[in-house]
């Protein structure tokens, strides 16, 4: 299990800043909002394939709580910081479960809101870079890995969104989103590497937001 503090300092610093430079008056900010926060749940269902000591393993999905907080640098373009709550991920083989373990993500992206900001209907798209701490891995009683040392290391990669806003009043909105993040992790049993967990999970949510 490898540290994420780097993305998770950019993150906090990232957030720390939007008061700041909220306070700044924009001119190419036709709304004069500058400061979005979105609060919400997300099914995260890994889609990629792995292996366990050469054998073909699945990881299942589980939703967990969201939160994102965003500067917007104008009405079409903004910079985000989000993340998740853990989610914890059954292990699985030809021979049934043999593990579960916890991710949680967080990453940094730009991205691009389509129309107007007093448009009801508001698409956007995202690109950015995330990373995905690995934790609490727990080989299953009486299973192959019982009573072995199973670790993970961080996944981290590219991470892309879409997504849309539906506006309720100048300051509401409500929001649907797909994020697609795409990064391995190696798998370790008792300290050698037994395997790797291209995990590259689809976070699909739902939340609620609002603009200041």
């Amino acid at each position: 299990m490898r540290s994420f503090r780097p993305l998770t300092l950019a993150i906090a610093c990232a957030i720390a800043a939007v008061p700041c430079l909220a306070m700044a008056q924009d001119t190419t900010s036709a709304s004069g909002k500058h400061f979005t926060l979105v609060g919400g749940i997300a099914q995260n269902q890994p889609t990629g394939d792995a292996t366990v000591n050469g054998e073909r393993a699945d990881f299942d999905g589980e939703p967990a709580a969201t939160l994102s907080a965003a500067y917007d640098i104008n009405d079409n373009i903004s910079i985000e910081a989000w993340g998740a709550d853990k989610a914890s991920h059954r292990v699985s083989t030809s021979a049934g479960k043999v593990a579960s373990v916890d991710a949680q993500p967080y990453a940094l992206s730009g991205q691009y809101h389509f129309r107007t900001a007093d448009s009801t209907v508001r698409p956007f798209v995202g690109l950015g870079y995330f990373e995905s701490n690995i934790s609490n891995e727990t080989p299953q009683a009486g299973a192959a890995l019982d009573g072995q040392r199973l670790g993970m290391s961080t996944a981290k990669g590219p991470m892309a969104t879409v997504g849309v806003d539906v506006n309720f009043s100048p300051t509401w909105f409500a929001r649907a989103d797909a994020r697609y993040l795409k990064g391995d992790s190696d798998v370790e049993i008792d300290g050698s590497k037994a395997g790797t967990a291209d995990m590259d999970p689809v976070v699909v949510g739902i939340g609620v937001g609002a603009h200041f």
